[in-house]
């Protein structure tokens, strides 16, 4: 078990409790422009800032591999609902490859 500090609150996590990064509110969907600048890929990254490269430039994932992010904790995460349930629903609806956009 892992005690965990949230928002001045003590919490009690088993080690195997994953948090789902796509499940949280800071978990945005963003347009990256592709070298042509009339097209984009589309990317997430975490609003709260938690997700850093080594050297702390900010990380974006691929649209499609964002329910495979995961944490043990998180002290921004706030889920937005039932995390099996809503990542049943966006593994349906996520492309399975990556795909450029016009604008």
């Amino acid at each position: 078990m892992v005690e965990v500090i949230v928002s001045g609150e003590s919490q009690t996590m088993t080690d195997s409790h994953k948090i789902y990064c796509a499940n949280c509110l800071h978990c945005k969907l963003v347009k990256v422009p592709t070298e042509n600048t009339n097209k984009y890929y589309l990317r997430v990254r975490c609003n709260a800032g938690k997700w850093r490269k080594k050297l702390g430039e900010e990380k974006y994932y691929k649209y499609f591999t964002v329910a495979r992010r995961t944490l043990e904790l998180c002290d921004s995460y706030e889920p937005m609902g039932d995390p099996k349930e809503f990542l049943r629903e966006l593994k349906k609806t996520l492309p399975i490859k990556d795909e450029v956009y016009n604008y």
